[in-house]
């Protein structure tokens, strides 16, 4: 919740319309279709869509006033509420957020990666829940207008902010999104090809990466998987402390005699410097540790004990993007469908693997901004997968390498391979049958979502 004096402070903008400097805006919202009665609406331009053709639908819906850009006020539109006028919309929402964290005194957390942020930021908001009151932002709100939205979350009572930050499309991005945020502890998961077709290479992405970590404040920390090469030489750049984490023997946040348990979860030794704690926790995978590992090097920096950062793993909000879901015929839907490069397609399937299942069934499509690596990346899945599934679906034509790999190698092994996203899902629901377990996996760009939602049964609940 934010005051109108406070908006105007922010952006330096000016009202035009009546409405009270104390009014309280509910939310700070960019969608219309998401806006409820008392929010404040920012009309953004986009590359294909104007925000400022949807004030009339906030409005209608509730909105208090607008955030518009004065070329639009001055085109004559009409204004069926009271705006906020600025010239630029996006550069004023970006200001506000600005103004608005330099308002509190709190601990911000930034994460960034080629993958695993997202269950990284919701791993790592769990943890500390027991410590301090924290807010993270929601879905992958991750870039210039999403990072901005989730500080204007912040309230008086917040004690700590979990953000994601960037997504590897631009240099100097992350460096915009700290200047925003000010996170004092900065984590960094990996850097792998995802986004490589528009960075160029992964030494590209690395640098983009390392932004955050150049970013920090001397006071601060910066939390680096040490697994990864790119990510261990960021340490180079930093201008605060460094504690690395992972399985590796220099980590200071260590993991060691890793257990999968299926749907139990994953049990490891946590080894912090003389001390080892045997812990178990509910995340699926042994890909999971990663994420527990960054969220204790978190909580230890928050000068949290062990006991209290398990209790909050333990609780029910935590639901990482890897989800198990009740499938047609009696089947399980592993849901991998957010993303997809070759080594997140290694994880799920390696999940995939533990999980006990009549059979093991995946549903892969293309694996798109792979650049030069596209050919060899979707080759090494369709070598993996052998391994692993008793039939195999792909989806578009980059995921029939996976399927022409995986049948050069074992030409015995079910393949389908489609084009049409219907046709697939048809044939898939007359082939399952109980026991089944599926993952479903492919890039933002393909829907695979809506394939979960056609394969789903909701009168079960999940059992494998």
């Amino acid at each position: 919740m934010i005051r109108l004096h406070d908006v105007l402070a922010g952006t330096n903008g000016r009202l035009s319309g009546e409405l009270s400097a104390n009014f309280l805006f509910q939310r700070v919202v960019h969608d219309s279709r998401q806006i409820a009665f008392g929010d404040l609406f920012v009309a953004i331009k986009g590359e294909f869509m104007d925000g400022h053709d949807f004030v009339a639908d906030a409005v209608e819906r509730g909105a208090a006033a607008a955030l518009v850009s004065e070329s639009w006020l001055a085109s004559g539109d009409s204004t069926p509420a009271p705006v906020i006028v600025v010239p630029d919309s996006l550069q004023a929402l970006q200001d506000l957020a600005t103004y608005w964290r330099s308002l509190f005194r709190l601990r911000v957390i930034g994460i960034t990666g080629s993958i695993g942020k997202t269950s990284t930021k919701q791993v790592v908001a769990a943890a500390i829940q027991e410590h301090v009151s924290v807010i993270f932002s929601r879905g992958n709100f991750n870039n210039e207008i999403g990072l901005p939205l989730s500080v204007l979350e912040i309230t008086p009572d917040t004690e700590a902010v979990v953000l994601e930050m960037g997504g590897a499309y631009a240099f100097g991005e992350i460096t915009q999104l700290a200047d925003i945020a000010r996170p004092d502890i900065g984590i960094v998961t990996n850097v792998t090809h995802s986004h490589v077709e528009r960075m160029g290479s992964l030494d590209a992405i690395a640098q983009t990466k390392t932004e955050l970590v150049e970013a920090l404040p001397e006071h601060g920390v910066a939390i680096l998987n040490i697994d990864d090469e790119r990510v261990r030489a960021m340490a180079d750049k930093a201008r605060c402390r460094v504690v690395f984490y992972g399985l590796d023997e220099g980590a200071a946040i260590r993991a060691v005699n890793l257990e999968s348990r299926g749907m139990e979860g994953t049990a490891f030794t946590l080894v912090r410097g003389p001390q080892e704690d045997h812990v178990q926790v509910p995340l699926m995978g042994l890909h999971s540790v990663h994420a527990v590992l960054a969220a204790f090097a978190v909580g230890f920096e928050l000068g949290m004990q062990l006991p209290d950062m398990l209790r909050g793993l333990d609780s029910p909000e935590v639901q990482l993007r890897l989800l198990l879901t009740p499938g047609v015929n009696g089947s399980t839907i592993l849901d991998d469908h957010y993303n997809s490069n070759p080594k997140s397609s290694f994880a799920a399937l390696a999940l995939l693997e533990e999980l006990p299942a009549t059979r093991r069934i995946a549903v892969l499509g293309d694996m798109l901004e792979l650049g030069d690596y596209e050919e060899e990346g979707h080759q090494l899945v369709g070598r993996r997968v052998i391994d692993v599934v008793d039939i195999l679906y792909t989806l578009g034509p980059r995921a029939r390498i996976i399927a022409e790999e995986a049948l050069g190698l074992k030409p015995e092994l079910p393949v389908f391979s489609f084009d049409d996203q219907t046709e697939l899902v048809a044939v898939v629901r007359d082939a399952t049958l109980p026991g089944d377990l599926l993952l479903v996996k492919g890039s933002r760009g393909l829907k695979m979502e809506t394939i979960v939602e056609d394969l789903r049964d909701e009168t079960r609940q999940v059992g494998v």
